[in-house]
């Protein structure tokens, strides 16, 4: 475990610095000059329940609050393609972006009015696939349908809080089996490394799915802030990463047959848009609160705070709350850690993007994960071996816990304030 222990003191370390951010008013994105398509994230920040394991920026559901917020959205939306730039992907997530169907309806209406949109994922909960709400998705053109499951155990369940909420294993399997069929990609969301979860349980996991012939299965490590980490350990006990690795391997073993890795934690059938947007999209637009961005270099995050983001749309100002200018050595960094999660990166493309310094700048990180027999190079291309897959789990699920973090700090303020 030596090697999954630096990788995980490394990036602990690393994102102390990286996700350091700059707070205050005077946060504005500029205009954009560049002939440069974007993804365009969108967050729908409400839920009718929260789940004690998520750090998503989510409020409790209040209908007036929520009608509220979508209208200051649409206008977040305009200002973007006023500032000139233009987005081929979506992705809204959550929260639960399906709570209110008229409010998504009137904002991807306007979406596709103002941007050139090729592709829509969407994020929902298994209590929303109702024969209503999957026509009206249907009607409004999205391509991927990813569905929050985490588990088909019902002790499991239960002790995450989803039991009374979306019901037992069996009751979520139906539900999914009425999603089927009405998308180009249906996705299950899953959650593999609870303290209580064993290789059973995740084996049974893996045979419902593929019974159900999901198109495809994001399985995500759990990955818990440091803020509810305490609170978390003794409601369900200790994270054991040696277990978490044991599991890896095991849905890695389990999917290969039917399914190729399109990220080293999702699974697919078929080529298609997954949840880590990032690796197809070399830059990003974060639209709603909470949400980031990643453009010319710089990641910014909007106010987390609903009141302050309806505010200051209504006055025509964008809700940025702080951002972090990586350096270029950072940016390589950044973008080594993203495109190798895809498997492959391409060398020509990063060489070209960084005036040829790529190789010259990370060759210690290039020669530390070939040693280790994370990576095979290539002249062109540098590719994930089955053991490096793992080891990229690890590193993003260390970005996100810091991401997490972030987000905690954040929320904290709002409460202190």
């Amino acid at each position: 475990m030596w090697v999954e222990n630096l990788i995980t003191w490394f990036m602990k370390r690393k994102n102390n610095q990286y996700l350091r951010f700059q707070t205050n008013k005077q946060v504005t994105m500029p205009d954009n000059t560049r002939d440069k398509k974007y993804l365009l994230y969108v967050h729908i920040p409400f839920c009718e329940k929260l789940c004690p394991y998520c750090s998503f920026n989510r409020y409790p559901f209040e209908e007036f609050l929520a009608r509220n917020y979508f209208k200051a959205l649409r206008e977040e939306l305009k200002i973007y393609r006023q500032k000139g730039y233009d987005c081929t992907g979506v992705y809204i997530g959550g929260g639960t972006p399906t709570i209110l169907m008229d409010e998504l309806d009137q904002t991807l209406t306007l979406i596709r009015n103002l941007y050139s949109v090729q592709e829509v994922s969407i994020e929902t909960n298994p209590d929303h696939l109702t024969k209503e709400k999957l026509n009206q998705l249907k009607t409004m053109g999205i391509n991927r349908l990813s569905v929050g499951i985490q588990s088909f155990d019902d002790s499991i369940l239960r002790s995450v809080d989803r039991y009374e909420k979306y019901g037992s294993g069996w009751e979520i399997q139906n539900k999914l089996l009425s999603a089927k069929g009405n998308f180009d990609t249906l996705n299950v969301d899953m959650i593999f490394n609870f303290p209580q979860q064993t290789i059973d349980m995740i084996e049974n996991d893996l045979d419902i799915l593929l019974e159900l012939n999901i198109d495809q299965v994001t399985f995500y490590p759990l990955m818990v802030s440091t803020s509810t980490r305490k609170s978390l350990t003794q409601k369900w006990g200790k994270v054991d990463y040696k277990q978490e690795k044991i599991l890896y391997f095991k849905i890695l073993e389990k999917l290969s047959d039917q399914f190729f890795p399109a990220t080293a934690w999702c699974f697919s059938r078929n080529k298609g848009m997954v949840d880590e947007y990032i690796i197809n999209y070399d830059e990003y637009i974060g639209v709603g609160s909470g949400s980031f961005g990643y453009l010319d270099g710089c990641i910014y995050a909007n106010t987390f705070f609903l009141g302050q983001y309806i505010k200051e749309l209504q006055g025509g100002k964008l809700p940025l709350m702080s951002k972090k200018n990586f350096s270029i050595k950072e940016q390589m960094r950044y973008d080594f850690l993203m495109k190798l999660f895809s498997g492959r990166l391409n060398l020509e493309n990063l060489e070209k993007k960084f005036q040829g310094n790529f190789n010259r700048y990370l060759w210690m990180e290039i020669l530390f994960f070939e040693f280790v027999g994370a990576i095979q190079t290539r002249t062109d291309s540098i590719l994930l071996t089955s053991k490096g897959l793992y080891y990229w789990v690890i590193m993003m699920r260390e970005f996100f816990i810091g991401v997490n973090n972030f987000r905690d700090h954040c929320r904290d303020k709002i409460v202190k304030s």
